[in-house]
């Protein structure tokens, strides 16, 4: 069965270019024009993924993306305007795995679709758990409890907090994080990183601690006890 895939974009001629190129790739694709139309039709198609446009009228892109998170962790890709950082950061912070930029190529749209789907993908079922003090991660079931409670999170903050598991001890850069999290060349900045690590430490409340910050150089998980930075 193919890839289904919403495209949620105003702009009607860069919604039928990436439509075009997406199902010559063999993805099933639906456009909304709007975000109220694009929240509609997430709900009743449940896409494997979303790509997000930013501005929109209705609901803007950041409202939608708030909306799947309430009730779906679906991957969501949000398209941003050239240089417009905050939008960016924006976008991470209310859910979003990953975001392109425009104009962009098509190519890195795949990529991107590609490697936040990957991230999906079930592991094998050695070390299907991995367990530390207070923290429980299932990596097969894809269920994490912090201090016995479920902790609901987006696929790309999953994965990170897997890496950061399985290099518990590890100063691990920015960079490094980026090429084995993200898998591929990142073309965003380090930022990226810090968003997703505060977003996760909230979600594990008290485990949160777990992920030092290590300065000058990026993060490390370690049960110890001690405040992050």
């Amino acid at each position: 069965m193919a890839v289904s895939v919403v495209i949620v974009e105003d702009d009607r001629n860069i919604a039928e270019l990436l439509q075009m190129y997406l199902e010559k790739e063999g993805y099933a694709v639906t456009i909304a024009a709007d975000g109220g139309q694009g929240l509609a039709k997430f709900r009743a198609i449940k896409p494997d993924l979303v790509l997000l446009d930013v501005m929109m009228p209705v609901m803007d892109g950041w409202a939608v993306c708030r909306a799947i998170r309430a009730e779906s962790q679906t991957p969501v890709i949000m398209l941003t305007a050239k240089g417009e950082t905050d939008d960016k950061v924006a976008g991470l912070k209310n859910g979003a795995d990953d975001y392109v930029t425009k104009p962009f190529e098509m190519k890195e749209v795949l990529a991107r679709i590609e490697a936040v789907l990957r991230r999906g993908e079930a592991p094998q079922q050695e070390n299907a758990v991995r367990a530390a003090d207070a923290l429980r991660v299932d990596t097969v079931a894809r269920e994490v409890t912090a201090a016995g409670k479920p902790v609901e999170l987006t696929y790309t903050e999953f994965e990170l907090l897997v890496f950061l598991m399985q290099h518990a001890g590890i100063a691990l850069s920015r960079d490094k994080i980026l090429d084995s999290v993200w898998r591929y060349d990142y073309y965003g900045d380090a930022r990226t990183v810090d968003t997703h690590i505060k977003k996760l430490r909230q979600k594990l409340g008290d485990c949160g601690n777990y992920i030092k910050t290590i300065r000058g150089i990026g993060y490390k998980f370690d049960t110890e006890k001690q405040d992050h930075a």
